[in-house]
């Protein structure tokens, strides 16, 4: 049963896209300015977003913002692939703007919200932000008469708040192109402390990323959030459809340990430092006793030391699921089921463990393309 909770937060006038860049802050600020409530929903995946920051910009530029995690709808999104499909790199930008608008939408009513604003500027990206792609935004996303972009308005048509006389179209902006100078200006005249940087850094838009999340939709029988988030961490190595990862520090460590799934494997070197490696263990698909060893041996060449002792050295090897039932610190205690293989560290070996390139990458996600077109 759906509870109506329309009333749980009265008076907002609007609620936001709020990447937590320049553009989408302007926007929300310009409608603030006209005495409107705005709600900012800041939008988190794997890729994108920084809920860690949600005080500091309220407090840095007053304004109310909310976290909104849709990292199983836009995995579905990249699974099932982007109607509009793809920009440079593994980047979906008009789906996602579809999708976070969509949302919008959804919660509109929660909030008690007339409308939403984005932080969109016609012309600004090649993709997302021409003429006829803002349209076919609005339309898909079926917000055609709730949507304001407060930053362009003067160039598009006037909006149904506008023509309502809810917002004052002369108080809206004429910015178009790619140019920052009129965004510059204005954040000055706010006095932001902090002006933040255009965009809210999107880690599909980065080849290096991309080549890593490729990897993770070829390979992975279903491929979820948790995935693409061990794929953030430390450095990865793929053999065919086999995975592991590998921490380049502490913190590294840790949030491998902490984003990997118990029926994953842990190795780490037993008498000597190194670091945390992490086995995907896709399901269906279990590692056999030769894998687990040249994965141990792999490993250990992360070792420093255990490379220089120039002898085997013991790699123990658990499911991380068992290593979790450990009291926390007590890394050295034996674990459920734990195996220690004795192997002699290697960089090079029998799987050729290689990290993605973008390169190769690329050329899968043309072919790919090209066989959908037909």
């Amino acid at each position: 049963m759906q509870t109506d909770t329309s009333s749980a937060f009265p008076g907002y006038d609007a609620v936001a896209l709020l990447s937590g860049g320049l553009d989408s802050i302007l926007a929300v600020k310009l409608i603030q300015e006209q005495g409107l409530r705005v709600k900012c929903l800041h939008f988190v995946t794997p890729f994108f977003g920084k809920p860690h920051k949600r005080r500091h910009w309220e407090g840095l530029y007053g304004i109310d913002i909310e976290s909104v995690d849709i990292s199983a709808d836009f995995v579905r999104m990249l699974v099932e692939r982007p109607v509009y499909g793809f920009g440079k790199v593994l980047n979906p930008c008009v789906d996602c703007k579809i999708l976070m608008m969509g949302k919008a939408r959804e919660m509109m009513e929660r909030y008690g919200a007339r409308f939403i604003i984005s932080g969109e500027v016609l012309g600004q990206r090649p993709m997302s932000q021409r003429q006829d792609t803002l349209n076919v935004i609005r339309r898909d996303a079926d917000v055609r008469d709730l949507l304001l972009r407060p930053l362009c308005a003067k160039h598009l048509e006037p909006t149904r708040m506008e023509l309502e006389g809810l917002v004052d179209r002369e108080r809206l902006l004429d910015i178009r192109g790619r140019g920052r100078s009129e965004q510059l200006e204005l954040a000055r005249r706010y006095g932001f402390a902090e002006i933040p940087t255009p965009g809210g850094g999107c880690k599909l838009a980065e080849k290096e990323n991309a080549s890593r999340y490729w990897q993770v939709l070829m390979h992975s029988p279903q491929p979820c959030a948790r995935e693409f988030k061990l794929s953030n961490i430390g450095r990865q190595f793929w053999s065919g459809g086999r995975w592991m990862a590998v921490g380049r520090n502490r913190m590294d460590n840790t949030g491998l340990l902490k984003v990997c799934g118990d029926d994953d494997l842990v190795f780490r070197v037993r008498t000597f430092p190194g670091p945390v490696a992490v086995g995907r263990q896709f399901s269906g698909s279990p590692w056999d006793e030769v894998t687990m060893a040249d994965a141990a041996a792999f490993a250990a060449s992360f070792s420093p030391k255990a490379v220089r002792s120039g002898s085997p050295v013991d790699v123990r090897v658990c499911r991380a699921g068992d290593l979790r039932l450990l009291a926390e610190g007590d890394e050295h205690a034996p674990v459920p089921g734990e195996a220690v293989v004795s192997v002699m560290p290697a960089r090079t070996t029998g799987a050729g463990w290689a990290e993605p390139l973008w390169v190769e990458a690329r050329e899968e996600i043309r072919a790919e393309a090209r066989d959908k077109r037909g």
